[in-house]
């Protein structure tokens, strides 16, 4: 279905890609992966879908996010050159993407950010990652990583609870007037905001989310007016991104997340996984990340959603309050 030297042009495909022929590379993609992704394949299978019949986006079934933690979900049958794991807290399994292609995640990522804030080598990156650090497996810890050897400049720095030392390196770099992203897990803004608010000018605030069960889950609307408040910011930037993708999503200080050209969501029925509205929706999120060429692109999130009437935008709601998503149970074992 696809070459050798097809996929390894896959980064200028996926960027050079239109948004008229999105839909016709995603359906080559499914059928693609529903031939030579076994755990994919089965679950297609299982659903008696014909895979020639399928010939528009929301007929494709998208694969519940929770086989990731039961299988290894891998198209085709190379060895992997990194191995995600989701976070978690005790007793939790944890999710795992195997990523085959290190190179095309690199590209993927440092693409996404250029299309959302600019060249990534014109702005210092400060992580403020707690929890995150302490791992040696997260996919968010290796984008950063890979975002503060781009920009090469000389004050980037990872963060982990030292808030004294970072707030030090704030000053300087409001005081040089340079271009700043602040990238920070949810809790430890919230702690910062807290211990040292102050104004932060030019600086960009981005939160990825999560309270890691060490605060309490608040609205990303109302942690926004508290990290607006404390930072004195007219905006606060968030990124939508997970272990199971290669892309992330970004809002530009709104409600709203704005998917890269390669990237598309679609909501479907929270209580039917098969049920994939063929028009902008509320209900479950269903993503397609044609990044995930190597894994699986069709997948069945955790997430509640709203899809704005362009079909591109989306807020993100919340979780579902359901254990395990039908179609899924007929996998695990």
């Amino acid at each position: 279905m696809f070459s050798v030297e097809e996929l390894k042009q896959w980064p200028e495909r996926l960027f050079s890609l239109r948004d008229a022929d999105f839909e016709a590379l995603a359906i080559k993609v499914f059928r693609y992966q529903a031939t030579h992704n076994e755990v994919y394949r089965k679950y297609v299978q299982l659903h008696n879908v014909n895979i020639e019949k399928v010939e528009r986006l929301h007929q494709i079934p998208f694969l519940p996010i929770e086989l990731f933690k039961s299988h290894t979900v891998i198209t085709g049958h190379a060895n992997p050159e990194l191995v995600f794991e989701s976070s978690r807290t005790t007793g939790q399994i944890p999710s795992k993407h195997f990523v085959l292609d290190a190179g095309l995640y690199h590209k993927i990522y440092v693409e996404g950010f250029k299309r959302s804030f600019g060249p990534v080598k014109d702005q210092c990156i400060l992580a403020l990652l707690p929890s995150y650090l302490e791992r040696g497996n997260s996919s968010l810890v290796y984008m950063a990583q890979g975002l503060i050897k781009e920009s090469n400049h000389p004050d980037n720095g990872f963060y982990l609870d030292n808030l004294v030392e970072l707030t030090t390196a704030i000053k300087g770099l409001l005081y040089a007037g340079t271009p700043t992203l602040l990238l920070g897990v949810s809790f430890a803004l919230l702690d910062m905001a807290e211990e040292f608010a102050l104004p932060l000018g030019h600086i960009k605030v981005m939160e990825t989310g999560g309270m890691k069960g060490r605060r309490r889950e608040l609205l990303r609307e109302e942690l926004h007016d508290i990290l607006k408040s404390a930072f004195q910011l007219p905006h606060i930037y968030s990124e939508y991104g997970m272990t199971e993708l290669l892309s992330q999503a970004y809002s530009d200080g709104s409600e709203w997340f704005t998917p890269p050209t390669w990237m598309r969501v679609l909501a479907r029925d929270a209580y039917d996984p098969l049920d994939t509205y063929a028009t902008p929706a509320s209900g479950g999120l269903n993503v397609i990340d044609l990044g995930n060429i190597h894994s699986c692109a069709f997948i069945a999130t955790s997430d509640l959603t709203t899809i704005h009437a362009d079909g591109r935008r989306f807020k993100v709601l919340g979780r579902m309050d359901i254990s395990e998503t039908r179609g899924c149970n007929l996998m695990v074992g």
